[in-house]
């Protein structure tokens, strides 16, 4: 046990209840040092001083009683903010530390040199306040860190500077709105050996996704340079997300997102009185990333064992020296935003009408919110911001918080998920738009705006007041089916915000939402790059697919990556992915896809579907797709994926399919692989059982069944009265393709809109016998309650 009369503590004599001696951030530092160093988690060595040290600085120097009348003076409305913190950190800066504390420190850093092998070990100089990290209050950023401090003077200097930043203006608001005693707040300090990451890369990980508390995936940002840059938001940095449950196998990369940020500068060391200084990054790093994946998947695994140590989600600060490649971490502390949401509800926003959109970026929380914009570029002006604006600017520092407080949203050029905007607006529980690059540029003081985190990863700046409006679910309070209810997902960036729903599964994953929005490419155009005609669309594709000696590469890796968000989020339960089921028109609409794609009259019953994978015109293209396929269930692992073949048309067909598919890696039965086919045609109904030979499952697709059943174009609008899922021809063609899978032992499910939209239609498909219904995750509460409405009325076998 410490004893609390002590002035220096070494980081590997602390533990994580020593937050009154030495406060949140050193008390963790060295609860890793000593527990978690034998797991492999390398931690820089250092030292402590105590909450006895500063009482014995303020003491000394006669600063109890002065400090306590100007805060007395602030609190009574005689004095600003700003005057009190200046006259207090004046005071703090002219003090002297005693002798006795003097050497000690003195005597602690040529330890930690001698220990370093150097003559003066540069440091890291962290304020640690000893009422830190409390469940609601996180202290971040509310005090100073000094980098890059070498020798015995400088550090003297920074601990004096450290002392005076337990009350910057932040830091003594913070504790008033935390109802805190600024008097009985005390400040350590942290000297930690210094990892040369401004010559490597640094940065924040958490082991959560901050938006969605989804808790099975690790969230990193990475930046070329000391971490400062990504605390802070001043800089664009990688983003990586990987999925924790598979990290266990050595054989697999879990990697599911790999985003390269633009990363305009570095923090660097420098001399003279600035020991830091921000550089401009070369092209060569812009186009890098920081991290590879052994490095991604080692922080990944540090990460999940930080986590079970302390037993909480966690923030971690992570560092690679730029001389050894050695990875650190140099702080962990609780997460203090998702892990305090309610268990079980789960509230989502749905915007009804929209404007344009002016900016987008990444999207903090999940809210909507519309409202003036305030532009403010420099923290001198705060003063001007006008209470409920939407704040804009460039980046934000814990200067800004005050103004954050009164703002209904916020948006900023620069920043990642883990930046100080992003932090505290999660804090705030405010919706943000960060990294825009631009808002600074496009946004004016007074415009009208409506700021939208309810789409995704992406957040949009729209044009005008948005409509909208949220509902609440207790997912809790759901009933039990013995139907399977399932979801429809397209979107990966929007993947995360169902993982609470108690849904059996993905029903139904679009292949065609990750190529036509995160890919953009036809695969064909990237085979035969070479090859193609349109000169702007080869420029295009060289933009989109930098980084990538192949290109086709770029099309495997995004598709695989894409598809495992939606795979990870119901993970084990089975996801059916649908193969890509584009019509001519819509592919021929993908860059390069004009020079691969037949003019037709009536693409929906054209050349789509099973039709294109063996065929010369996309042979190549359904080779990528497949190859997409293996990797996500053999390389990242996500073996709980379900082929499903569309569109297809014959018992032949699905021979030359099934060929196909075997030839290019995906052999139906091998390593688990299941492969389902739509049935969305008469011929599917009607040689149900020849196909039940050939596949292991049916998933109904309604709208295209009835189009084909009753002869009616889906898209005319002047037959749309004639449009009825429930007549009764479309549902003997239910009923008979049910009872067929049954007989032959298939799994059978149906995907659409009619059982959310028709009690009376949930209750038939539950009375033909079907296995999982799959629907849109926004209809899944009343779908499932419908379901167990219907079971009920059952008789009981």
């Amino acid at each position: 046990m410490v004893k609390a009369a002590t002035t220096i503590e070494w980081f590997e004599n602390l533990r994580r209840t020593d937050v009154a001696l030495v406060g949140g951030k050193n008390a963790s530092l060295g609860e890793m040092v000593k527990t978690l160093g034998e797991k492999g988690i390398k931690v820089p060595p250092g030292f402590a001083t105590t909450s006895d040290a500063y009482w014995t600085f303020i003491d000394s120097n006669g600063l109890r009683a002065a400090i306590g009348a100007l805060v007395g003076d602030w609190e009574a409305g005689h004095a600003t903010l700003a005057e009190t913190g200046a006259a207090i950190r004046a005071l703090i800066l002219k003090g002297r530390f005693t002798a006795d504390i003097a050497r000690q420190i003195a005597e602690a850093y040529r330890e930690l040199s001698r220990r370093a092998g150097k003559a003066e070990v540069d440091v890291a100089v962290r304020s640690s306040a000893t009422a830190e990290d409390l469940p609601d209050a996180s202290f971040a950023g509310q005090q100073e860190t000094f980098l890059n401090i070498r020798g015995e003077a400088g550090l003297m200097d920074a601990c004096r500077r450290c002392y005076a930043s337990l009350f910057t203006d932040r830091a003594i608001s913070y504790r008033k709105a935390k109802g805190f005693d600024q008097m009985k707040v005390a400040l350590s300090i942290g000297v930690q050996q210094m990892v040369r990451s401004d010559l490597g890369g640094s940065g924040v990980m958490f082991s959560i996704d901050t938006e969605t508390g989804f808790d099975k995936v690790v969230l990193i940002n990475a930046a070329w340079g000391l971490g400062e840059n990504v605390v802070q938001g001043a800089v664009d940095p990688d983003e990586y997300q990987v999925f924790k449950p598979l990290l266990g196998n050595a054989a697999l990369t879990p990697i599911t997102a790999k985003t390269r940020g633009e990363k305009a500068i570095k923090m660097i060391y420098a001399t003279g009185e600035q020991p830091t200084r921000n550089v401009p990054t070369s092209k060569a790093e812009r186009a890098a990333f920081v991290l590879d994946d052994g490095e991604i998947l080692t922080l990944a695994r540090w990460a999940t064992t930080i986590e079970t140590h302390y037993g909480c989600p966690m923030d971690m600060e992570w560092a690679r020296d730029g001389e050894t490649r050695e990875m650190f971490i140099v702080q962990a502390r609780p997460e203090t935003v998702q892990s305090r949401r309610a268990a079980g509800a789960l509230k989502s926003y749905k915007i009804d009408q929209k404007g344009k959109v002016l900016t987008k970026g990444i999207a903090i929380g999940d809210a909507v919110v519309s409202g003036q914009v305030c532009l403010i570029e420099s923290v001198k002006d705060i003063d001007q911001f006008i209470d409920g604006s939407v704040l804009v600017t460039s980046t934000t520092d814990p200067d800004w918080v005050p103004v954050m407080k009164r703002a209904a949203a916020i948006v900023t050029d620069h920043g990642g998920r883990t930046s100080h905007a992003a932090i505290v607006s999660r804090e705030l529980g405010l919706p943000a738009v960060v990294g825009t690059g631009e808002a600074t540029h496009l946004l004016h003081t007074g415009q009208e705006v409506s700021i939208s985190c309810a789409e995704g990863d992406e957040g949009f700046v729209y044009e005008g007041t948005a409509t909208y409006h949220a509902e609440t679910l207790d997912v809790t309070a759901l009933p039990e089916t013995r139907t399977q209810v399932m979801l429809n997902l397209a979107n990966p960036g929007a993947a995360f915000r169902w993982w609470q729903l108690p849904a059996d599964g993905v029903g139904l994953a679009r292949m065609e939402f990750v190529i036509s929005n995160a890919i953009r490419v036809h695969p064909m155009a990237l085979v035969r790059f070479d090859s193609l005609k349109d000169e702007a669309a080869k420029a295009e594709i060289a933009a989109l697919t930098a980084g990538y000696a192949d290109k086709s590469e770029y099309f495997v890796d995004q598709l695989s990556r894409g598809l495992a968000r939606i795979a990870a989020a119901v993970y084990p339960k089975p996801v059916i992915v649908r193969m890509s089921d584009f019509k001519t028109n819509e592919y021929a609409g993908l860059v390069g896809g004009a020079e691969f794609e037949p003019g037709e009259e009536n693409p929906m019953i054209g050349f789509r579907g099973a039709s294109r994978y063996y065929s010369p015109r996309y042979r190549e293209g359904f080779a990528l797709e497949c190859k997409a396929i293996k990797r996500l269930r053999e390389e990242l692992g996500f073996a709980n994926v379900v082929v499903m073949i569309p569109f297809c048309r014959s018992t032949g067909e699905a021979d030359k399919v099934l060929e196909t598919m075997a030839e290019f890696g995906l052999a139906r039965g091998e390593a688990g692989l299941q492969v389902y086919v739509m049935c969305e045609i008469p011929s599917n109904v009607i040689l149900a059982a020849e196909f039940a030979r050939r596949f292991d499952g049916f998933s109904i697709g309604s709208n295209d069944l009835t189009q084909l059943t009753l002869g009616v174009d889906r898209d005319s609008g002047e037959l749309a009265g004639l449009f009825d899922e429930q007549d009764a021809a479309v549902k003997w063609m239910i009923a008979n393709v049910i009872g067929e899978a049954r007989k032959a032992g298939a799994k059978i499910g149906l995907c659409g809109q009619a059982p959310s939209d028709h009690p009376e239609f949930a209750r038939f498909l539950v009375e033909a016998g079907i296995h999982s219904i799959s629907v849109t995750p926004d209809s899944f509460a009343q779908v499932k309650r419908q379901i167990a409405a219907a079971e009920a009325s059952l008789p009981q076998a």
